[in-house]
């Protein structure tokens, strides 16, 4: 009416238009809902946010620094600059008008098209790429347009003990869960690497060679042996081809993440298993055994077995050598049991050494054989002294020597 009264060459029908015109705006500021998606033209950056206006509402609004973008940024005009169209939701009505009648986010508006195209994604069963923005306690934190969580249990395949060297790297992720209403986003990296093995495992099978030796690390220790990966495919190292000694724990001698060297024993591709051994890939325990034990040397082992012939004694790890019941002592014994024990440390000396037969011969009583001699040869010096004191002379070597001289008898009949 104002316009009307202001301007008299407004006819009528003009000025009615006019009045209509002003009210379709004030009905379209007035439609203008928390939650609705708006346009908005960015009138001016200041106290680090922005000022819009809303097209079509006849009204401003204010996108504030936490509501500009979900990604990290120092300056405001990083994300938006004076004059730049955007897409806005309305987060709630601002009472104090002074930097506008809305509060809004271009944040939300993002998040919404990520959480779509990760829901695609989702759905199409996709591979998705992201960096780890921080590390926390129970997993990592990923940055794809929202917070993605991996939990700790979902990082590898493996164990890991310190997830620090995590903190910035870019990685792929299975999508596991999400929920956009609950900003919920559950990934996974290790559902990618078993993904990634499974899909290699038929071709190494194929590649793999029976007899043939290669490099692999120790994926998992368990009470019967080692699980060996060879790039993709888990091969089993049995306790008893770990070493050519005997190995009571694998963890004794081998840990996860350990390169090892292993001989492949046998593929079975219908069921995917592969046997491997160390042991193969060592040198045996009887290699050179010549020169490690020769003959006449003395050497300190362990009585491993007795059996009613001998003694088996362990003098180098895997190499046991027969200690005959005839080379344990000068003294008549019915059984090596009469004086040797399982367990017991003694000291032996090399008689024969056949690498080719893996055969050692050992002995005990070689080592007391010089004891064994005194006791006789004393005997006899004390024999030549009686002879020559005649203050005995009227005693027969018998009544003077008495015991000891049967005892010298029973020597000489041994």
């Amino acid at each position: 009416m104002s316009d009307y009264i202001e301007n008299p060459e407004l006819n009528e029908e003009e000025s009615n238009n006019v009045e209509q015109t002003m009210q379709d705006v004030l009905d379209e500021a007035l439609s203008i809902e928390v939650g609705d998606t708006v346009k908005g033209e960015v009138l001016s950056i200041q106290d680090r946010q922005a000022i819009v206006g809303i097209i079509g509402g006849g009204v401003e609004g204010v996108i504030p620094y936490n509501e500009l973008s979900a990604k990290p940024f120092d300056e405001v005009t990083e994300i938006l600059n004076v004059g730049d169209v955007v897409d806005l939701v309305v987060i709630k009505q601002i009472k104090d008008k002074e930097n506008g009648s809305f509060l809004l986010s271009k944040r939300r508006v993002d998040a919404k098209i990520v959480w779509k195209e990760i829901q695609d994604k989702f759905e199409n069963n996709e591979i998705i790429e992201a960096p780890v923005k921080d590390v926390v306690k129970g997993g990592l934190v990923v940055d794809v347009g929202v917070r993605g969580f991996v939990p700790a249990s979902m990082v590898e395949d493996h164990f890991v003990e310190d997830f620090s060297s995590y903190k910035g790297k870019t990685m792929t992720f299975k999508i596991v869960e999400l929920e956009p209403s609950e900003n919920r986003l559950i990934l996974s990296h290790k559902a990618v690497v078993e993904s990634e093995k499974e899909a290699n495992k038929g071709k190494l099978m194929d590649e793999l060679v029976a007899g043939d030796i290669v490099e692999g690390k120790v994926a998992r220790l368990t009470n019967f042996g080692a699980f060996v990966d060879l790039g993709g495919v888990d091969g089993l190292v049995h306790i008893s081809q770990i070493a050519h000694e005997h190995v009571k724990n694998p963890g004794d001698v081998l840990s996860i993440g350990q390169t090892v060297k292993v001989k492949i024993l046998s593929i079975d591709k219908e069921n995917g298993r592969v046997s491997l051994s160390i042991k193969d890939t060592l040198a045996g325990p009887w290699d050179a055994i010549a020169e490690k034990a020769p003959v006449g040397a003395v050497l300190t082992g362990v009585v491993k077995r007795l059996t009613s012939f001998g003694a088996f004694v362990e003098v180098f790890p895997g190499v046991e050598g027969l200690v005959h019941i005839s080379q344990i002592s000068h003294q008549h014994i019915a059984t090596p049991h009469e004086v040797l024990q399982e367990g017991q440390e003694i000291k032996v000396k090399v008689l024969d050494a056949k690498e080719d037969e893996q055969r050692l011969s050992l002995s005990i009583k070689a080592l007391e054989e010089k004891a064994a001699t005194e006791a006789p040869a004393a005997a006899e010096e004390k024999i030549e002294e009686y002879v020559a004191d005649d203050s005995d002379a009227n005693f027969t070597l018998a009544d003077l020597l008495g015991e000891k001289l049967s005892g010298l008898k029973d020597d000489s009949e041994a």
